[in-house]
């Protein structure tokens, strides 16, 4: 019986390693970032997700790849989002940091997935990040258009519009349910995946301007850089963006650690990348 019970749990203990192998062959078969080719940019230009007149070229724009864990805790290792090259390692340690402490994330496609429809993309719950669009509302190129925006799970997060009549635009419709921005509630189970508990880990990346910190909208899945900061790098060969993004981001996180700061603080804001 002894022997029979050993052997059981051997056969468990393979049968698991088994299962997991496909996952852990595919993760070191796909590199963890990779720069856009040629085919490649000419896809993205056929969904229409790059037009002309965009603020950076194709070929700045990088796939970071990741695994992460969905709300029902099963482990996908598809998650992809396109960032600008000259921070595409740091983002990609954000997304393994998210995976790290189980943050879960409904989905993470690239916005072509969607044809560049960002409603679309919202309705799906899809954590995304390059998408060639002017801000919400018109105006100038969003930072989503520079690969230095991130929207987390638009549903959990959603975007707050308040109009002229006193009606609320809620995007995705789904995201009502999400407006009591509190996690624990008295009788009602804890809610996990909203972007409160990211704000310190997005700034330390260069993402330091949040959403949810606005007066009118309020875009609680939305993390981007300081315009100023994103335009400098677009506009520098990607070897020095990388070191001007790098020289930024130690002298944030110097300031954090000397003034025992938080993200939000004039640290964040004055010191900022």
């Amino acid at each position: 019986m002894k022997h029979l019970r050993l052997f059981s749990l051997d056969f468990l203990l393979i049968f698991r390693l088994f299962c997991a192998l496909p996952i852990a062959l595919a993760l070191q078969a796909a590199p963890a970032h990779a720069a856009l080719d040629h085919p490649a940019c000419e896809r993205l230009k056929a969904s229409r997700v790059l037009r002309a007149q965009t603020p950076v070229d194709c070929t700045r724009l990088t796939v970071v790849r990741f695994p992460y864990v969905d709300f029902s805790g099963a482990m996908h290792d598809d998650g992809e989002v396109m960032v600008l090259d000259a921070v595409a390692p740091e983002v990609g340690q954000l997304f393994h940091a998210l995976h790290q402490r189980r943050f879960p994330l409904a989905r993470a496609r690239l916005i072509d997935h969607y044809g560049g429809d960002d409603e679309a993309s919202m309705r799906d719950n899809n954590t995304s990040a390059f998408n060639q669009r002017p801000v919400t509302g018109g105006g100038p190129p969003s930072l989503h258009a520079y690969g230095l925006a991130i929207d987390i799970n638009p549903v959990q997060n959603p975007f707050v519009q308040p109009g002229e009549t006193g009606a609320v635009r809620v995007s995705p419709a789904a995201g009502v349910a999400y407006l009591n921005r509190r996690t624990g509630r008295p009788g009602k189970p804890p809610r996990a995946g909203m972007a409160e508990d990211l704000i310190g880990l997005f700034a330390a990346a260069g993402f330091t301007v949040w959403g949810g910190d606005w007066d009118t909208p309020l875009d609680y899945q939305h993390f981007q850089f300081h315009r100023e900061l994103a335009q400098r790098l677009a506009a520098l060969p990607a070897p020095d963006a990388r070191q001007h993004y790098l020289q930024k981001i130690k002298a944030y996180r110097a300031c954090l650690g000397q003034h025992r700061s938080k993200p939000g603080t004039a640290c964040a804001f004055n010191q900022s990348p």
